[in-house]
Order: structure tokens, then sequence, then C-alpha cells
């Protein structure tokens, strides 16, 4: 494994097993795969329904707590709830969480973050982020907080590499962490003739050449899958290193091409939409 040292001290695996649209039967079930092959970063959030699951998960590993680096997100609709840190441990079935997360920057994400900010002075988080913010958004966090944002959760992958958004993110001492890394799983990205190529010098997948793009160009990385073999697969990354020409090669194929955008009209929905969270299994 390769680690990330946030702002604050903290050390954050570099790669880790994503819950984004798993039902809680197959959540568990991918956390349990991951763990048994060596992820100790899980990813969930309050709008997944599947914090429960996850927490279950962790248990059932059998790995103590402090081996295992959880991450999850605070959804809009909670973020002026004042329990809503201390009902998402209870969820988790956990005393700490190490990485909590701003999910959008929807409704009135600053009383989010002071929540958060608390959460971490008491001890109940050891660092608080951002998710799907965009440079200006993150400004004006960082001219009200006590504390820093250590991580920015945002799509990332080779056809959107997110270059001066990467270079805002560097000045300000924030790691960025990538969901969609592999383009939401579009056939275009996977089959770039350059993967390929690369894939049969390493005796890798497509795939697992774009993880290792990302881990050498800094982006922690959160696949998600309900497939035992993909998990180990995504997981395998760490036995080889591209060279700094096959980077700039990769780093060509940028396509400023994203497969989320976000919208007032969007945002608005999101600060509107409440979980179904305390019904979660």
């Amino acid at each position: 494994m390769e680690f990330a040292t946030l702002n604050n001290g903290v050390k954050m695996p570099m790669a880790g097993i994503g819950t984004f649209l798993l039902t809680p039967d197959e959540a568990e079930a991918s956390v349990l795969s991951a763990l048994s092959c060596g992820y100790r970063l899980i990813d969930t959030a309050n709008a997944y329904v599947n914090e429960k699951a996850v927490g279950r998960a962790m248990k059932k590993s059998g790995l103590k707590r402090e081996e295992i680096f959880l991450e999850t997100k605070l959804w809009p609709s909670f973020y002026e709830q004042p329990d809503a840190v201390e009902k998402t441990l209870q969820r988790l079935n956990t005393d700490y969480i190490d990485l909590l997360l701003i999910h959008q920057p929807a409704g009135n994400y600053v009383a989010g973050y002071r929540l958060m900010e608390k959460a971490y002075q008491e001890g109940k988080v050891k660092a608080i982020g951002l998710s799907n913010f965009t440079a200006e958004q993150i400004n004006e966090i960082l001219a009200v907080c006590q504390v820093k944002p250590t991580v920015l959760q945002t799509e990332v992958h080779p056809y959107s590499q997110e270059k001066e958004l990467k270079a805002f993110l560097q000045k300000e001492g924030i790691v960025i962490q990538a969901w969609y890394p592999l383009g939401h799983g579009d056939k275009a990205l996977i089959a770039e003739p350059l993967f390929a190529e690369l894939g049969e010098k390493y005796g890798k997948a497509s795939a697992q050449i774009i993880l290792r793009w990302h881990i050498q160009d800094g982006n922690m990385v959160i696949p998600g899958s309900k497939n035992p073999a993909h998990i180990q697969d995504n997981f395998n990354l760490f036995d080889f290193s591209l060279t700094g020409e096959e980077m700039k090669e990769i780093a060509a194929l940028d396509k400023q091409k994203r497969y989320y955008t976000s919208t007032p009209a969007l945002l608005k929905q999101y600060a509107e939409m409440v979980p179904p969270v305390d019904e979660q299994k």
C-alpha cells in the first residue's frame, strides 16, 4: 500500500473500496471481500444508505478498528442537524470516523462544515474534507474555516484529469480523491490502445493501468465493485510502476470529458432530498 499524508498529519491509504450504488447486502459482501484481500480504506455515505452494512462488515472482518480507514459523507439535508455526526457514528457502529466529507455543495454547507469542525475538535472525526466542490466553493470554505479541509473527493479519470483544480489543491495542501476513477465504466476509455499496450507490457488489465496512473499522479482512488475478482484486481496496483514517459502519454488523453455535471437545479434537489437512513438494514 502507498499512503498520502494529509495536511493535519493523518496517513490515508491511496486505494480503497467504494460502496456507491451498492445495496446493504452488496456493500457488506464487497467490504468484507476487500478487507480480506488487503484493502484498508472504505468509502461510504449517508446517501448510499449502506452505512450499517459497512459497519457490520468491519466488525465481521476481525480487524482492529484502528487498522481500517473509514470515510463517509454528510448529506445536505443533515448539515444543520446537531446530532447528524452522532447518528452517523451509530449507524456505522464505531466511536470515530477517519475522514468525514461534506457530500455536496448544496444547502447550508457552511453550517455542515461547522458541524464537522466541532466533531473534529471533539475527536469523533480524525480529518474533514469536501466532495464535489469547485475551486470557488473551496475558497469559500477556506475563508471561514477553523479546520482546513484535507481532501477533495471529485470526478477524475484520464478523460477528465482536472489539472487546474489539482494545481490549486496542491497549493492549498488538499489531496484529491477520484470517484469514477475508471470513467464510469466508459468502454471507450477502457479500450484506449495505450492501456492495452501498457497492460501487455506489465501483465495487467487496462483498469489496473488506469488505477496505477491515478496513484502515481497523486490521486487517491475508491473504485467500487461487487465482483470479488475485480475487487482483488483493483487492489493489485503496487507491484509495478509506470515510467515518466508513460505518465506523459496518459496525460495527453485528457479531453476534459466529465460524466457528472452539477447544476443549480440538481443542487436544490439534493438539499431537499432526505435519504432514508433510519430505515436502512
